[in-house]
């Protein structure tokens, strides 16, 4: 099925969800691809010195998933 025959209104929200994580797996396999303002390449600079100085949690993206599942539930 190709993205242009996808109606996202009709999707549940596990759905949706699952859809969004494609969607974020496949741009993570090129990320030089996203294109980003200098504004959010600063900011995720910032985030990413903070997780090396230990200073920052990060949080694996399967957890924020299982949370937002629960949310809906």
């Amino acid at each position: 099925m190709g993205w242009q025959s996808v109606n996202i209104t009709s999707l549940s929200p596990d759905e949706r969800l699952r859809l969004i994580a494609d969607l974020w797996e496949s741009l993570s396999q090129t990320p030089n691809v996203v294109p980003l303002t200098d504004a959010q390449r600063e900011e995720l600079d910032r985030r990413l010195d903070e997780l090396e100085r230990g200073e920052a949690d990060g949080i694996p993206w399967d957890e924020v998933l299982r949370q937002v599942r629960r949310r809906q539930d």
